[in-house]
């Protein structure tokens, strides 16, 4: 674009910004989940499990704490136990649904904040590299292709080796590696971006870097950043309960899914109970997040129903 004498084309006025209201936009997402049966039901169950999670103690028959041993290995209710313990019991004692109710908060927990803690760190380094490019995109690409080359479980195993068990330790172990894929979608969307007329109508207006990026580009890749955020939870999800199960996660004395799989390995044929039933809850839960991201994925990318309709 050429300026003369100071003077901006009056075309670049007349360009239409494609800013984006986030509250407009959820709205009409949210219309467009109704009429997708598998995001809806995927969507449905993900609150189901949140609000279980949140109003744990109020919901959960027992203390988190409760244990009675002369009650230990007792058999769900259709296996001919009692309404008592109606999922049954483990080896201490311990009532199997308390745990499982509690164990899902610490999985959504930190599936939660791993995820937008990786989104954002992602985020803003994709952005200064895809905008700037130089230098700067070199250095972090390269640094995010070397962490890319290791197995994220081996990867988050060696770090929790080294920070030892415990809440935060686990969030940062799995923070640490999980921005790579944030970073990798942003900068592409911000190289694409950055060249089209409304980006240039902004610079040509005398907007600032950050401005434009946060105003301008950021509004319009938000949509491709969510459908992201939403697959990678259930992903996060699964690597705590795989380290909680190797004893690798949060303290023990802390219910977790993965530990509750564990505590049950050595009883799978007298109280397979123990180690099913908190998967099995694990894997409704994933499954629900996959099918809702997947149902977004269609929503928000028509690109994706023309490919497959070819």
């Amino acid at each position: 674009m050429t300026i003369k004498n100071g003077i901006v084309p009056a075309k670049y006025y007349e360009v239409s910004y494609k800013k984006s209201n986030l509250i407009t936009n959820l709205l009409s997402l949210l219309g467009k989940i109704k009429k997708h049966p598998t995001a809806l039901i995927g969507m449905l169950t993900i609150i189901a499990y949140i609000l279980m999670a949140v109003f744990a103690p109020f919901i959960s028959p027992y203390s988190v704490k409760y244990s009675d041993l002369s009650a230990r290995l007792l058999s769900p209710v259709w296996s001919g136990g009692t309404w008592a313990h109606p999922l049954g019991t483990d080896q201490v004692g311990r009532d199997l649904l308390t745990q499982i109710i509690y164990g899902s908060r610490i999985s959504i927990l930190v599936g939660f904040l791993t995820v937008l803690i990786s989104a954002s760190i992602g985020t803003f380094l994709g952005a200064i590299a895809g905008y700037y490019r130089g230098t700067v995109d070199t250095v972090i690409s390269r640094f995010a292709d070397f962490l890319l080359s290791f197995p994220f479980l081996i990867f988050a195993v060696g770090v929790m080796a080294v920070l030892g068990p415990g809440f935060w330790n686990l969030i940062l172990a799995l923070t640490f590696k999980s921005w790579v894929e944030f970073f990798r979608l942003v900068r592409g969307e911000v190289l694409e971006e950055k060249n089209k007329e409304y980006v240039e109508a902004a610079q040509a207006l005398g907007r600032s870097d950050g401005a434009i990026i946060v105003s301008e580009i950021l509004p319009n890749i938000f949509q491709s950043i969510f459908v992201l955020a939403t697959l990678r939870m259930g992903y996060m999800i699964i690597m705590e309960a795989s380290l909680s199960y190797l004893g690798l996660g949060v303290p023990p004395d802390i219910p977790t899914w993965g530990s509750l799989i564990n505590s049950g390995r050595n009883h799978i044929f007298d109280a397979y109970w123990i180690s099913t039933l908190p998967g099995i809850a694990l894997v409704i839960l994933v499954l629900s997040i996959n099918l809702f991201g997947e149902g977004l994925r269609d929503i928000l990318d028509p690109r994706l129903k023309v490919e497959g309709s070819e």
